[in-house]
Order: C-alpha cells, then sequence, then structure tokens
C-alpha cells in the first residue's frame, strides 16, 4: 500500500489568530491613531505573528519576519505595492512622488532623485550644507546666552526643510532665521494629516469639512502655490541661463546642463513625449519637502534622547567631535565628515530602540501565499520592524542604548566578542529597488548636526525623560523635546 501523500493545509485570512473587536467597527476603537503602533506591537507579543486585525471590515495581516520583509521588498513595485489607501490620500493632497507611485511612473522619476541625492552630488553640496549647520548654530548659540529652553525637534525640522530645499531646489527658504516664513509649519500639517484619513473608517472629508480640515486644504493651497513659484523661478533661470550660454557658443551644445532635481524634473518634462506633468513634477517637490523635514529630523531628536540623558555619553561624543572638527565649529569639509562615525551612531541606535518608521504597510499585486497563510490580492499587510530590532538573536543586549554596537572597529569583532549584530533588522530606509534615496543625504546631516552639537555646547533635557513618549504621525515622533544649551 502506498503511503498517502503529506499536505500541509493552508491558512485563510479568517484563520489567524485575531484581538476581539466589534461588528461593522472591527478594532478601529483600540487603536488610538497616536499610538497605534504600539498596541500593534503588543498584539504581535500576545497572539505571534501572522495574525489579522481589522479597520472597520477590512481585515489587515501583521508580520514579524525580518526575511519575509526583506523578500517582500526585494519584489516591489512588481509583485507588491504600498499600501493603496497611502497612494489614494496623497494623490488627494497633490502629493503622489517618488515615495508613493507605482507602476511604470516609478522607474524614471527614481532615476532622477537618485541622481540629486548621489553622492558626488552631495559631496559638491557640503559647502552649503556646512553653511545652513552654522545657521543653526548660531540659533542655538542666541538661545544658550538667552536662556531660553528650545524646541529642538522643531528647530530640526527647520533645519531640514532648508537643507532639502537648496539641494533639491535650488532655493533657501532660511527657515532657520526667518520665524515668519510658514512652509515649515505648513508641512508639519501633512503627515498627521495623512495618517487621520488613512485610518478613518470612511472619507467623511469627501462630504463634510471639519475646522482642521478646512485648515489643512488652506495650509495645501499655500504649499503648492509656494512650489508652483519654485518651478516658475526654476524655469525661468534655465531659459536665461540656456540664453547666456547660446550667445557665449553659438555654434556648440547649448543644453542647459540641470544642477538640481527640480531643474532635472522640469527639463524632462518639457522633453517632447515625456509624458510627464506639471502636476507630476509638483508633487515629487512636495515629496521631497515632507520627506527631507520629517524622517531626518525625528532620527536626531530621539539621538538627543539620549545624549541629553547621558553626561559621560555626550562628553564622549563631544570630545570624538572636536577631535574631528578642530578649530572649527562646524565639520569644515566632506572628507573630514567622514570620521564622525560616532555621531551618525548615536542616531542609528536611537532609531533601533525608537524606529522612525515602526512598521511598513504593502500589498501583493496578485495572490500569494506566505507562511502557509493565503493572501488575496490586494490584502493589506503591515511589517512590524522594532520587534525584530529588539530581538536578542538580532541584537546583543536589545534593551540597552549601545551606540558602539554601529561602529566599524566594533562590527568587525567576532561575534563571540561583541554578540549578536545583524544589521539586516534594522529598516528604517527600507530594503530593495525602492530603499530611500535619501538614506546618504540623512547620515551626513546627523554627522553635522551632532558634532555641531556636541562641539559647541552642552545640551540638557528640559523635562523628564519618561513623559517623552512615541506619537504617531505617520512617523513615530518624539511627543516633545525641550532642551537647554549652554556654550561650552
Amino acid at each position: 500500500m502506498n503511503a498517502a501523500p503529506i499536505t500541509t493545509s493552508l491558512r485563510e485570512i479568517d484563520d489567524l489568530p485575531s484581538p476581539r473587536g466589534l461588528p461593522l467597527l472591527g478594532n478601529l476603537h483600540q487603536l488610538p491613531p497616536a499610538t497605534h503602533h504600539l498596541t500593534l506591537e503588543r498584539w504581535a507579543a500576545e497572539l505571534g505573528t501572522p495574525y489579522a486585525f481589522r479597520f472597520g471590515t477590512t481585515p489587515v495581516t501583521v508580520w514579524n519576519d525580518i526575511e519575509l520583509s526583506h523578500a517582500v521588498m526585494r519584489e516591489r513595485p512588481h509583485r507588491y505595492r504600498r499600501y493603496a489607501p497611502i497612494e489614494n490620500i496623497l494623490k488627494e493632497f497633490g502629493c503622489n512622488g517618488l515615495f508613493s507611485i507605482e507602476g511604470a511612473a516609478w522607474e524614471p522619476q527614481r532615476r532622477l532623485v537618485m541622481q540629486a541625492l548621489s553622492i558626488p552630488h552631495i559631496k559638491a553640496f557640503y559647502p552649503t550644507l556646512a553653511a545652513i549647520t552654522e545657521r543653526l548654530r548660531r540659533r542655538w548659540e542666541a538661545a544658550a546666552r538667552e536662556g531660553r529652553v528650545v524646541d529642538m525637534t522643531d528647530d530640526l525640522k527647520r533645519f531640514t526643510v532648508d537643507v532639502t530645499s537648496a539641494l533639491a531646489f535650488g532655493e533657501d527658504p532660511n527657515t532657520l532665521e526667518n520665524e515668519r516664513v510658514l512652509i515649515q509649519e505648513q508641512l508639519a500639517m501633512l503627515l498627521p494629516m495623512l495618517m487621520a484619513r488613512v485610518n478613518a473608517p470612511f472619507a467623511y472629508w469627501h462630504y463634510v469639512k471639519f475646522p482642521r480640515d478646512r485648515k489643512f486644504d488652506q495650509a495645501l493651497i499655500d504649499v503648492h502655490r509656494h512650489i508652483r513659484e519654485l518651478m516658475a523661478r526654476a524655469r525661468a533661470r534655465m531659459r536665461e541661463e540656456a540664453a547666456a550660454e547660446a550667445c557665449a557658443t553659438p555654434l556648440g551644445d547649448t543644453a542647459h546642463a540641470p544642477r538640481n532635481l527640480l531643474e532635472a524634473m522640469l527639463a524632462l518634462r518639457d522633453t517632447p513625449d515625456s509624458g510627464i506633468t506639471d502636476d507630476e513634477v509638483a508633487a515629487n517637490v512636495l515629496t521631497m519637502l515632507v520627506a527631507g523635514e520629517e524622517t531626518t529630523a525625528t532620527s536626531i531628536a530621539w539621538a538627543l534622547l539620549f545624549l541629553g540623558s547621558d553626561d559621560a555619553l555626550q562628553a564622549r561624543v563631544a570630545a570624538s567631535a572636536r577631535g574631528v572638527l578642530g578649530d572649527s565649529a562646524v565639520c569644515p569639509s566632506y572628507g573630514a565628515m567622514r570620521e564622525l562615525d560616532l555621531c551618525e551612531a548615536v542616531c542609528t541606535e536611537a532609531s533601533r530602540l525608537h524606529p522612525v518608521a515602526p512598521y511598513l504597510s504593502f500589498e501583493p499585486l496578485e495572490e500569494v501565499r506566505l507562511q502557509g497563510v493565503r493572501l488575496p490580492a490586494g490584502t493589506k499587510m503591515f511589517m512590524l520592524n522594532r520587534p525584530a530590532m529588539m530581538d536578542p538573536n538580532n541584537y546583543a543586549d536589545p534593551e540597552q542604548y549601545d551606540p558602539d554596537r554601529w561602529l566599524h572597529d566594533h562590527r568587525h569583532e567576532s561575534a563571540s566578542e561583541r554578540g549578536a549584530h545583524e544589521p539586516r533588522a534594522y529598516l528604517q530606509f527600507g530594503a530593495g529597488p525602492r530603499v530611500c534615496p535619501g538614506r546618504h543625504l540623512a547620515a551626513v546631516e546627523m554627522r553635522l548636526v551632532v558634532s555641531m552639537l556636541t562641539a559647541n555646547f552642552t545640551a540638557q533635557l528640559a523635562t523628564n525623560p519618561a513623559d517623552i513618549r512615541e506619537v504617531c504621525t505617520f512617523t513615530a515622533v518624539p511627543s516633545e523635546m525641550p532642551m537647554r544649551l549652554a556654550v561650552r
């Protein structure tokens, strides 16, 4: 008699463990927007993964497997896409740029952004980046001499808006010195509203506008007016420079070489049959502004939680920074910046414990079978980031804040000497074809700001560290980061 074939039963989404919910609402009432990511992590610890919860009647599967996360991201954008409600809402905002756009439109835009954020381009931009860092230093010096508490998160967002605008668009709004520039305040409204609308049980704003919605709509109008003015000024500069080049070399090639991302996008847009519209250029401008402002500023802010409450660590980082900066207030060159590994490590380790992106969200474009679960096309998938970064199999003493685990010398110790260290478990910049194109710029900004701060000031938290909470506004930001600075 032949043995019966061994079969593995395939589970459906309804077979997965799930927190108890309510009819029609599902688990919405258990997911406060500001802390829902913490609830998702708690359910993962209680139920195991994968599990499923429900936004109203829509099931969402939740996963905690680093290899699966990498596999899904490798197969974007051809087999998986970002969570569709994100793209739908960003289209309404006029912000469906490289971060959220799907399909054939992604690749040509990706090439332009990667070129604008390439290492050679950032190296050439370094003097401007250092000048903006010096501007931030002067702002903090004035606050220190006046004894004012500094809202570090706000100042860091001003810094990153100035950097992103100068690098990508060729214009510096100087929000650090011009308090009345509203663009930073208006941009700060976008991600919280995105989170609120993505998680809303239905698109209520299509039918009724609350005061918050009306305020946001006006901010969007103002931001888009600002972007169109940026585009118009860039086109005018391109025409003037092309005309000047034509006069200088009447028989030569007079094509104007784009100097920044905005000029490159406009040049492509104005190429016959490009298939790119002004609206798509504007969407990418807005995407760059929001992404450049939020994620890097938040990573640095979380590092300040640890630097501002550990005098010994701050003294060590200060000594390391001053050894590189010499007599300069700001790191003097791109080459010297590359020696500031510890300054980046304090940010990386802070965002391991407080991930700026607590989870990544995807949908399969076709039916897939993952870990014995059948997922129809369009199934919502949340991939939790923090549990893998808190797993002792991935990082030794994971509860301990230890920047040294990211330093070059430490990484090259034997496994028995340093314990577990799995860089693949750190997914703050994503992975695969759609890995964050701004990761190198973010690293440079972290090194510049942390070295400038610690070399020139002593910084102490102006509140109890235990009172600083994670607040999810699409990214997980600190509820506050007030600090008192003193000039060294």
